[in-house]
């Protein structure tokens, strides 16, 4: 193995990390426009097909930070391959599966897989690309995310008519194949690392308190919010203080700590986050509104619900494209401009009705803005927010932002699916009125966010942020002490 892969081809260690993100953003969609096979040729249930969609992302969020931890603790290039690993055998399993408990099953260790590799990717970038580098490496992660959720989205459907709902699975096993072989050839040494050992208590407490948010958050609407998922949203909060009292703990007794909150303190960070969870709860609620407006209120197929959604992630993946090329002095605004863009955008989608006989063009047209602005602002903050941080926390603020972008998808598609399907079962609400109050909706939210966009990039007076400027240990770094591709 190459130690310095990342030097002398960054291109190809680069398009191995970021197999990782395209794969995990397209098993979390695609495996929805499969359902009714699998359910007519397995004898699945209601329940039972939730699950399969459900149990993959409820593992994948609630090991995230685990997995960017373990990538610290082990180094991300072996993790990387474990998970990569673990993806590919579990997709073999899911497309072998003789029954639906077998399904759930492979398809809930699919998540963990992704989880394993997912972060590494984030950790990968940061440890290894610097400057202009970083930014292109950042746009090019917009761009696999994108491009995940274009063939989940809408290609899923064309494997399913070319051979069958197995294939949407058994299509990962060559793909994990080859980018195990190429990372293992290609992917840097993972350097020495401080930390001895996992925080076992802090992994089971955070790993419970957010799977116990995201079972209800993603089954409750479809079962009517049954009295379990309250009870598990309690459970979460019960979770969630034993893990912040374990960590403290931890913190005062000097042990390791699963999250080390150091990193958090900058307004540059946890500004940027919560502009990222916002935004990402908005991208993924979007998916899930326009494709039961297309489909059952207007009654288009779901291919072309599918079709219509591709400006949306097209225009998402276009936008890092072009970040990653702009002047610095342009990029600083971008996070801002961006989210300002996405507001922007769902307010016109919250009065398309008003366009007539052209109104499905127009929704089309602005779906593409909306998605373009979200670009911008994801690939320009996520670089900010990485950034910001010193590479000793790469772990951190891989896992940390991975993991609030998919609570943030799984509130937005829970809240926004119940508000649109509450309204449309209104006899008062015809489903374009509801999609327009669904939208208005996501113009606040979208404008909150802009606000902390602000609050995470203008200038900071007492805590002027510079690349890597926080070490492990909170005290400022110089740019120049990292190492990487500059």
């Amino acid at each position: 193995m190459n130690s310095h892969g990342a030097q002398e081809r960054p291109g190809a260690v680069l398009a191995v990390l970021l197999v990782a993100p395209f794969l995990s953003q397209a098993d979390a969609t695609i495996a929805n426009v499969a359902t009714p096979e699998i359910g007519r040729e397995l004898g699945a249930s209601g329940a039972a097909l939730e699950l399969v969609i459900g149990g993959y992302l409820v593992t994948f969020a609630a090991l995230l930070i685990t997995g960017a931890r373990l990538g610290e603790i082990y180094g991300f290039r072996r993790v990387f391959l474990t998970g990569l690993a673990v993806f590919g055998v579990a997709s073999l399993a899911c497309g072998l599966a003789p029954n639906p408990a077998v399904l759930v099953l492979a398809r809930a260790v699919q998540g963990v897989g992704a989880a394993l590799m997912f972060p590494q990717t984030l950790t990968g970038i940061q440890q290894n690309f610097l400057g202009d580098k970083r930014i292109r490496a950042v746009g090019a992660f917009a761009v696999a995310l994108s491009a995940g959720a274009v063939l989940g989205q809408v290609f899923g459907g064309v494997l399913i008519a070319a051979g069958g709902w197995r294939l949407i699975f058994l299509v990962n096993v060559p793909i994990t194949v080859i980018a195990v072989v190429a990372g293992a050839r290609l992917l840097p040494a993972d350097a020495r690392t401080s930390a001895q050992r996992i925080d076992v208590p802090g992994v089971l407490a955070l790993s419970a308190g957010v799977g116990f948010m995201l079972l209800p958050l993603t089954l409750g609407a479809e079962q009517g919010w049954p009295a379990w998922t309250w009870i598990s949203l309690a459970a979460c909060v019960a979770a969630i203080l034993v893990f912040v009292a374990v960590e403290r703990r931890a913190a005062r007794g000097g042990g390791a700590a699963l999250i080390s909150g150091q990193f958090l303190a900058p307004r540059a960070v946890w500004a940027g986050l919560v502009n990222l969870t916002a935004t990402s709860a908005t991208y993924f609620a979007l998916l899930f509104i326009v494709a039961q407006y297309f489909q059952f209120g207007l009654g288009h197929s779901a291919l072309v619900s599918g079709m219509t959604l591709v400006p949306w992630v097209g225009a998402f993946g276009l936008a890092g494209q072009l970040v990653r090329r702009a002047p610095a002095a342009l990029i600083a605004w971008a996070p801002v401009g961006g989210t300002v863009l996405l507001a922007g955008a769902f307010a016109a989608l919250s009065g398309v009705s008003f366009a007539g006989n052209h109104a499905e063009t127009v929704l089309v047209i602005l779906l593409g803005v909306g998605g373009f602005g979200l670009g911008v602002q994801f690939s320009a903050m996520l670089t900010h927010v990485t950034n910001a941080v010193h590479t000793g926390h790469a772990a951190d603020i891989s896992g940390v932002s991975t993991t609030l972008q998919q609570i943030g998808a799984a509130v937005g598609v829970a809240a926004s699916g119940t508000l649109y399907l509450g309204l449309v079962g209104d006899a008062a609400f015809s489903p374009t009125r509801a999609f327009a109050v669904v939208n208005a909706v996501f113009t606040g939210v979208a404008l909150l966010a802009a606000v902390f966009a602000y609050l995470s990039t203008a200038p900071h007076s007492a805590e002027q942020i510079h690349v890597g400027s926080i070490r492990p240990d909170g005290s400022p770094a110089r740019a120049g002490n990292h190492p990487g591709i500059e």
